[in-house]
């Protein structure tokens, strides 16, 4: 029986790996000091796997101007304690923009995963306007931007 993909991501992140060293091209942590999202993360790049919702803290490592070509949306990128970085992509057009988002700033985000070759895109940071799916979000400072 074949487990979907996400489930063998699962499978290989939880499995403890004590403290060796996390070979996701990616410098800085060991397995152990790593969290479950980041060790999904990290693996989910390393298969080139995307399409699943994920929560994780990120540091804010540098804005990017808003794409405002179709939908708009603040950019942003994160840095994970395991050293991958994520292009943040909030729908200004569905959510209310960050307000007060600075370098260094810590942010929790529940959002789609997207593979690309530096990391990831994490997009679906907002609700479903039709309410079909609970959507995503980014907390910021306390607050909920959704």
């Amino acid at each position: 029986m074949k487990l979907p993909i996400l489930a063998c991501i699962l499978v290989s992140v939880i499995t403890p790996i004590h403290s060796e060293p996390v070979h996701t091209g990616f410098p800085l942590a060991t397995a152990s000091t790593l969290s479950t999202s980041d060790r999904i993360l990290a693996r989910a790049f390393k298969m080139k796997t995307s399409g699943f919702m994920v929560k994780f803290h990120g540091t804010v490592i540098r804005k990017l101007p808003d794409d405002t070509v179709g939908s708009r949306h603040q950019r942003f990128i994160v840095r994970l304690d395991s050293g991958q970085t994520l292009l943040i992509a909030h729908n200004l057009d569905l959510a209310p923009r960050v307000s007060h988002l600075g370098i260094k700033t810590t942010v929790t985000i529940y959002g789609e995963y997207v593979w690309n070759g530096e990391g990831g895109i994490v997009h679906q940071t907002h609700h479903h306007p039709d309410g079909s799916k609970g959507g995503g979000w980014i907390l910021h400072k306390g607050v909920v931007y959704r």
